[in-house]
């Protein structure tokens, strides 16, 4: 039986400081995917400036994710063991510091050494994400608010791509770049100095036993502190995480999810210039309606899921009925091969990236299957098996697309799509915590 959510804690109504966080939350994930995404938006001027070939501009949308992908795991660790304020504080300012430098770029080397200084500060990110919302938030309302701030790296770039567009053609592609730096750099300030954990935030008892009763870990940092508690790394923990049939179908259909979003943020802005031959200055705004679909899609999914969930519905089938659907549902970026009319190429993008951002409650699975004490860990690795599309879609679609024909680089990402489906239908089965051994 789900615990009440606004029930009073000796006649004290619960404060509601945990959406406040999410807020904070948030707005990280919207820097967050702006400073991953704008050299996208920069890409046509950029690549002609610096006369780099669409193989090498291939390279440089992939080197974000050599480092991102392969530090999750190592990120993932840092979580477990440095506090999220501090740690989230020094990845924050220093990718940011990497994406002004971007702006005084002349050349591929540079650009492309800055893009993975970019990853490895990014890659604790999401396991930090999802621990703050393990700790701020029970059960029954945690797919509804990893969807709220997984919303900001769609909801962003939708309102943000015509405003950068516009900064771009005004001022220039470098100009761009530094003013998005500019803007993570003073927000990691202010994460800093507001975000505190559960038992230090000012939430009443009210609202931490509310968290608590649905399965928030408030009492994580305590534990994590104490002596008897610290869980030191062991490989038998990447045996435990690798060796759970339903973690491994979470990772593999991850991987093919992440596969549609790498495409939209870094392939589609020049998708429709170059090979859609749409002009430059329509192109900020045709590109944000995908990523307005997307951040519907993300919405719908997290109160979808927790509305089963309250229902009485299986968590396990509440929570794999966006991931399926919306996986379908991105399938339909193929027919973008088929139609000539740009209105209808623009909807089939729409829709594909609606279930992609339906799909986007994956971190649920995480937050849910994880063992408590090794939560950044699996975060971390589940990250590193879905951002290494952030490498390979990428390269690949740029060796797809040399003869000048986009269509097979849409089938590649449709055929992933569906891959991930059948991984959600076949090999994931329960969602529930694993325990550790000792615990067991």
């Amino acid at each position: 039986m789900q615990p009440q959510a606004n029930t009073n804690f000796q006649g004290v109504k619960p404060t509601r400081k945990r959406y406040g966080i999410l807020l904070i939350l948030f707005i990280n994930v919207v820097i967050n995917y702006m400073d991953r995404a704008n050299i996208a938006l920069a890409a046509p001027l950029l690549g002609k400036d610096l006369n780099l070939s669409s193989v090498e501009m291939g390279l440089i949308f992939s080197a974000f994710g050599w480092t991102y992908a392969f530090l999750q795991v190592p990120g993932g660790w840092l979580v477990d063991h440095i506090k999220s304020r501090i740690l989230y504080f020094i990845c924050l300012s220093l990718w940011s510091v990497a994406t002004i430098l971007q702006g005084f770029v002349n050349g591929f080397n540079a650009l492309f050494g800055l893009r993975l200084t970019l990853g490895v500060f990014e890659a604790p990110a999401y396991p930090i994400n999802t621990r703050v919302v393990t700790s701020w938030f029970p059960e029954q309302e945690r797919a509804s608010a990893i969807g709220m701030y997984t919303s900001g790296q769609f909801v962003g770039l939708a309102f943000l791509t015509p405003i950068l567009m516009y900064i771009q053609n005004t001022f220039g592609w470098r100009e761009m770049l530094i003013i998005t730096g500019l803007v993570g750099l003073v927000w990691s300030f202010v994460w800093y100095f507001v975000y505190r954990e559960p038992k230090q935030s000012g939430a009443n008892e009210a609202e931490l036993e509310h968290i608590r009763s649905g399965g928030g870990l408030v009492d994580w940092e305590d534990s994590r502190t104490s002596k008897e508690e610290k869980v030191p790394f062991k490989w038998s923990h990447l045996k435990l995480i690798l060796g759970n049939r339903d973690l491994l179908g979470v990772f593999i259909g991850y991987f093919c999810l992440t596969g549609t979003l790498w495409f939209f943020l870094t392939w589609f802005p020049t998708y429709l210039v170059k090979y859609r031959h749409i002009e430059f200055i329509k192109v900020g705004y045709l590109a944000s309606l995908p990523f307005m679909a997307a951040f519907v899609g993300v919405i719908s999914s997290g109160f979808l899921s927790d509305r089963l969930v309250k229902r009485g519905v299986s968590v396990g089938t509440a929570r794999k009925v966006p991931m399926i659907g919306g996986l379908l549902l991105s399938m339909t970026i193929i027919g973008a091969n088929y139609v000539e009319d740009t209105n209808l190429i623009i909807a089939c993008m729409a829709v594909a990236f609606f279930g992609n951002g339906l799909a986007s409650i994956a971190w649920i699975f995480v937050s849910s299957i994880a063992p408590k004490n090794l939560l950044g860990l699996t975060g971390g690795i589940f990250n590193f098996i879905g951002n290494l599309q952030s490498i390979l879609v990428p390269i690949f679609i740029g060796f797809l697309i040399r003869g000048g024909d986009f269509s097979p680089a849409l089938i590649f990402v449709a055929a992933l799509a569906l891959t991930g489906a059948l991984s959600f239908i076949f090999i994931v089965r329960k969602v529930e915590r694993i325990q550790m051994p000792e615990e067991a």
